[in-house]
């Protein structure tokens, strides 16, 4: 199936807090071949805490704007992140929190989903009830 970039986190105050069923939702994907990602205009490295959240296993890629020299919505991070995990951008879906950074995948074709702006604790299905109206899980 074609990759799924996931954005499972979600900006609060100074350290970043995964969505409660980010694990659940990612899962689910990659047990049904879904290829999952991370495009990221993080300034570090984040494999770490995402592998502390429990999230990294089910991840094909991590694409990072401060290791590509552009930041998102530089569609360039979007093909990066086809290109490694194999995908068609026709058939890929963006699921961010930010309308202008995670649509920066539209011109190749890649179709963007926004979560709710409100922090994760306040969304315990912000990913699920996302993918769900989206009809993929």
């Amino acid at each position: 199936m074609s990759p799924w970039s996931l954005a499972g986190r979600r900006r609060r105050g100074p350290r970043r807090e995964r969505y409660p069923d980010a694990v659940h939702v990612l899962k689910r994907l990659t047990t049904a071949g879904v290829a999952c990602g991370v495009v990221s205009n993080i300034g570090w490295d984040i494999r770490v805490p995402l592998a502390v959240a429990g999230l990294l296993p089910y991840l094909g890629t991590v694409v990072c704007s401060y290791k590509e020299g552009v930041r998102k919505p530089d569609p360039t991070l979007f093909a990066i992140a086809c290109e490694r995990l194999r995908g068609d951008p026709a058939r890929t879906l963006m699921v961010g929190d930010s309308p202008r950074a995670d649509s920066g995948g539209e011109p190749l074709g890649i179709r963007t989903v926004l979560v709710s702006p409100q922090p994760p604790d306040r969304r315990p299905a912000g990913l699920l009830s996302v993918l769900t109206a989206a009809q993929l899980c």
